[in-house]
């Protein structure tokens, strides 16, 4: 039987193994054309496998998410875990050999990989799907740079991050290390401009439903989010409003019912589906306990967080006590799925938005603040809506990226320090002469 070797060059999985005389397998993340990308059936095929890979510890299953609250813990949650490497970035002292750091930057390559192979062979795809089909791809890929901009570049500057270094910028398909295998990292406005190509294209050729696979409002969500994230308040205004406005979705009336499900609710834009047989829901393993799959309780929820809500706040009744400190219940049960976007976050963008263009959030924000049981608002300014994004949004992912938006500091760190970007990987490093490593590593 083959024995394949994976060696990650500049993030992307490269075949080098060797084979017997009997099996010849490639996978599908480096396969050759005339293999993978040979027919219609097979071209989705490979897209299929870039959803597996997005959903995966490092990306989308979960870690991504945990280490984002880790990062920007603030003495709201504690790591008490025995892996060291989790520990690290929740005490901000990372290192370039930090296993979840280079894990994170390995998948989401691989993903960016699987998704150039795809729109290299649109061509091969079934005319009736290939807008589908593309939208799909470059929303993924657009998501993966997203990631990867926010967490191993120093956070984005109206003015002047233009020079500075953020990931390589990767758009066809990897297939053997050449030259040009050797790249460089691309400047953090470089990475955002591919972020937003990819996003408003798949905006422009994905269907509003397309069952469990990510839609022309994800797209459009997520969109939301990027400009949110680049201070573009006009533009993530008007895409939140439109996905509030297209009627597709709502809120959930009890905010504990958005969680530990099988199926989406009626808010979630996007989710990783995980079940017993496929999928990783990662978030469990480490904020959950044993009794509902998790581990011992890795992260415990501070009292600092706790008391961040009015005492008739309904979001209260999510967290419970178990192994001996408080835990929160959007990730309790192991093989349920993760809301990556949702409507709540759509209002709250809109809510942001208004209270820095027009000085008053209370239109977008009242509609969460009344799901939680709280009265509405007359007056929100950008600062009340940025904590109730703290509270609406804690645990799934946000936190250390909010903090660097509205540039904050956490655990005595202001929001651009060092230790709050990942390094770039040693061995990344080691097999790529041309990749620079991050200050301070």
């Amino acid at each position: 039987m083959k024995k394949l070797k994976y060696i990650l060059f500049s993030g992307i999985l490269l075949l080098a193994g060797a084979c017997d005389k009997n099996l010849d397998i490639e996978p599908l993340q480096s396969v050759s054309e005339n293999v993978a990308l040979d027919s219609d059936a097979n071209v989705k095929l490979v897209l299929q496998g870039a959803y597996d890979n997005l959903s995966k510890d490092g990306m989308y299953g979960g870690n991504l998410f945990r280490d984002a609250e880790l990062l920007g813990s603030d003495g709201e949650v504690r790591w008490v875990g025995t892996y060291s490497d989790p520990r690290d970035i929740f005490n901000h002292d990372m290192d370039a050999g930090n296993s979840d750091v280079e894990n994170t930057w390995a998948i989401a390559y691989q993903t960016i990989n699987s998704c150039n192979n795809v729109l290299s062979a649109l061509d091969i795809v079934n005319a009736e799907d290939r807008d589908r089909v593309e939208g799909e791809a470059k929303f993924i890929r657009g998501v993966c740079y997203f990631e990867l901009v926010r967490l191993f570049s120093r956070p984005f500057e109206e003015a002047g991050s233009g020079g500075h270094l953020a990931v390589p910028v990767i758009t066809t398909p990897t297939r053997g290390v050449t030259e040009n295998s050797y790249v460089v990292r691309n400047s953090i406005d470089e990475v955002y401009d591919q972020v937003l190509s990819d996003l408003l294209r798949a905006i422009e050729v994905l269907p509003e439903d397309n069952g469990v696979n990510v839609s022309k409002y994800a797209a459009v969500g997520m969109a939301a989010r990027v400009n949110m994230m680049l201070r573009n308040y006009e533009e993530a205004h008007s895409l939140a409003v439109a996905v509030i406005a297209s009627g597709n979705y709502s809120l959930v009336s009890n905010y504990s019912d958005l969680w530990n499900q099988d199926d989406d609710t009626d808010e979630a834009l996007f989710s990783i589906q995980v079940s017993a047989l496929d999928g990783v829901n990662e978030l469990v393993t480490f904020f959950s306990i044993p009794e509902f799959g998790g581990r011992d309780g890795d992260i415990e929820i501070q009292s600092s967080h706790l008391a961040l809500y009015d005492p008739t706040d309904t979001r209260l009744a999510l967290f419970y006590d178990g192994n001996g400190a408080m835990r929160t219940g959007k990730w309790k049960n192991q093989y349920k799925n993760i809301p990556i976007i949702r409507l709540a976050e759509m209002y709250l963008i809109a809510a942001e938005c208004e209270a820095h263009l027009f000085g008053n959030g209370a239109v977008y924000l009242n509609p969460v603040r009344e799901r939680a049981g709280l009265a509405p608002v007359n007056q929100a300014f950008a600062a009340d809506v940025v904590m109730e994004r703290r509270r609406e949004l804690a645990f799934e992912g946000h936190k250390i990226h909010d903090i660097k938006r509205v540039r904050g500091t956490v655990d005595g760190l202001n929001y651009d320090a060092p230790e709050l970007v990942f390094p770039i990987p040693a061995r990344e490093i080691e097999v790529n002469r041309n990749l620079e490593q991050n200050d301070g590593y």
